[in-house]
């Protein structure tokens, strides 16, 4: 049986194809995700009424509640008081049905505070309440 006395070491290679396609799916991710500035507000039109359309097929109206940690309310970046935020809710639930109301809460801001704020909203009617969050890990471990 002969023997083979000269070995052939054979380089290393890199496949790259493996990289380009995550590289290519990346760019395909980006680009699905990508909010596109919307071209057709420059041009000046004159649209064509169709009178009262049902709210039930727009998209619903949202405000903004802001607690501060001082207290101060704020509706949609004005200060307001507990009264006013009452009013003004009521107000465009009368013109808006199922409008969407967010309160976002600094994290020094008491309890009481917040829960003056949900109940004037819902002294409002707004049946649509959402509270914004920042998630992060549990510090309680």
């Amino acid at each position: 049986m002969p023997l083979k006395t000269s070995v052939q070491e054979e380089l290393p290679t890199v496949n790259l194809t493996p990289m380009i396609d995550v590289v290519f799916l990346l760019i395909v991710f980006f680009m699905v995700g990508t909010q596109f500035a919307d071209d057709r507000s420059h041009i000046e039109l004159q649209l064509p009424g169709v009178g009262r359309v049902d709210s039930a097929g727009m998209s619903p109206v949202r405000s903004e509640v802001a607690v501060a940690a001082t207290g101060q309310i704020l509706l949609d970046g004005t200060a307001v008081s507990l009264d006013e935020l009452t009013q003004r809710l009521r107000n465009q639930q009368a013109e808006h049905r199922g409008i969407q109301v967010v309160v976002r809460a600094d994290g020094q801001a008491t309890h009481q505070q917040v829960a003056a704020v949900y109940a004037a909203v819902s002294r409002a009617g707004v049946a649509n309440l959402k509270i914004a969050v920042q998630t992060s890990q549990p510090q309680w471990r």
